[in-house]
């Protein structure tokens, strides 16, 4: 994989668009397709217009370009950038795909899952020690997470792992958020399991992208139809289970708020 190819798929996905994959699991082809074509010419034009602009998506594919040229302490790297941007409010999505795209859905799921949840740990600590007035008065007109803030002394561990289940929070705003919650460090780290199978589906996406990006090159498979035949409907067992799993984490999380 080269910096080219990176640079030109990251540039080309709307993060903003992702969450359509969670209720359009029939359309799956289709939308990855267009997830490559969407906003690339408004995204450059911005960059050309504010070329001083602080842009966090431009730093994580820089970062990922050069997390490609280590090699084998690559994923050691990655791991920590992902630690470094949950804290730091940076968009988990990019980085999510990009280990799809550098380690493949395996590794990359794992890299992901690792660096997600160390993440949100240390945004937890920070949250609870170092900058509980600030989390307080961010979430304090915030009636969703009053409620959570009840449910947790009841149930911690199953609210934590619900809410990484269905992902109607915002991921990194909620890992501080239960920093002021009465739910424990163990519960919390081990809720973090709920956060697998929108990892996989993600970095399964992102390791498609990759693959995308090899056609017509010397990378290419030898028998491309029969294995791009097994990725679609890999991809679409991965969205349609995610979805699935989502859906009763919503259901069971409103019937416990």
């Amino acid at each position: 994989m080269t910096k080219l190819t990176i640079i030109q798929i990251f540039k080309s996905i709307d993060v903003r668009n992702l969450q359509k994959f969670f209720s359009l699991s029939i359309l799956t082809l289709l939308i990855l397709a267009s997830a490559f074509s969407l906003n690339t010419e408004p995204a450059l034009a911005q960059e050309s217009a504010n070329p001083n602009s602080f842009n966090p998506q431009a730093i994580l594919r820089d970062a990922l370009q050069w997390i490609d040229s280590l090699g084998a302490v690559g994923a050691l790297a990655f791991i920590a950038l992902y630690i470094i941007a949950t804290v730091a409010f940076f968009p988990g999505s990019i980085l999510t795909l990009g280990s799809g795209v550098i380690f493949g859905a395996i590794w990359g799921s794992l890299y992901v899952f690792i660096g997600a949840t160390l993440g949100a740990t240390a945004a937890f600590l920070v949250g609870r020690y170092l900058a509980r007035g600030w989390v307080a008065r961010k979430i304090a007109d915030n009636k969703k997470f009053a409620a959570i803030d009840q449910a947790v002394g009841k149930e911690g561990l199953k609210i934590v792992l619900l809410t990484r289940l269905s992902p109607i929070f915002p991921f990194n705003l909620l890992n501080y958020a239960f920093g002021i919650t009465g739910v424990s460090l163990q519960d919390y780290f081990i809720g973090s399991v709920g956060m697998i199978p929108g990892t996989i589906m993600y970095v399964y996406i992102g390791s498609l992208a990759g693959n995308l990006a090899m056609i017509g090159t010397e990378a290419q498979p030898s028998n491309p139809t029969l294995q791009w035949v097994i990725r679609i409907l890999g991809l679409i067992a991965t969205v349609a289970v995610t979805v699935y799993v989502t859906r009763i984490a919503r259901k069971a999380l409103e019937e416990e708020l």
